[in-house]
């Protein structure tokens, strides 16, 4: 019989396999919120082996059912982002604990996760800032050069959305980040950004 943990990867999987946006990754293509999920858990591995359950758990489900909150059901400017992210990660969080005191979590362990996906206690819980670290890898490794291409005459936002990117990692994370396979073009964006902060 599949373990508890096995039950609630599968469910978020299952959840996420209903995201209508596909990406297309050597010639196959896949849901945009599974294939995400499928990368946190795959970098989290990279970065740290002896994550915990919960944390894994956390970086599974951390886009969860995301593509039903549209970005444009918010205002376009800063505030809205803002707005919208807050009921992003409200939305994935109750998923995830609901998910898993139905698979057998208690709703301690399920209050822990959903803590960690809304990113409470960050720079204090090493679960939390391991997450963030994660997030922030992703976004480096499959989604810095989209991003760069859509916002290609917008340098100074992108450098500096690099540097705030960079400033909620961790010394762990920012060594992790320059072992990545990443482009000329997003490398030398990172570097000016580093060096702008210098």
């Amino acid at each position: 019989m599949d373990s508890r943990f096995e039950r609630v990867i599968h469910e978020i999987d299952r959840v996420n396999e209903e995201d209508p946006t596909l990406e297309e990754v050597d010639g196959k293509k896949t849901p945009a919120a599974l294939l995400y999920g499928q990368r946190m858990t795959l970098m989290l591995v990279k970065f740290d082996q002896d994550a915990s359950e919960l944390l894994r758990l956390a970086a599974r489900g951390q886009h969860i059912r995301r593509w039903s909150i549209p970005r444009e059901s918010y205002p376009m400017d800063r505030k809205g982002y803002l707005a919208w992210r807050t009921k992003l990660k409200l939305m994935h969080a109750e998923l995830i604990k609901n998910i898993m005191t139905t698979h057998g979590y208690t709703e301690e362990e399920a209050r822990v996760t959903g803590d960690l996906v809304l990113k409470k206690r960050l720079k204090q819980d090493p679960d939390a800032q391991a997450l963030e670290d994660v997030v922030c890898l992703v976004f480096l490794q499959h989604y810095f050069d989209d991003f760069i291409a859509k916002h290609r005459n917008e340098e100074e936002k992108i450098v500096s959305i690099l540097q705030k990117t960079w400033r909620k990692m961790s010394d762990e994370g920012h060594e992790a980040a320059f072992g990545l396979d990443l482009s000329e073009n997003a490398l030398g964006l990172v570097r000016k950004a580093l060096g702008s902060n210098e």
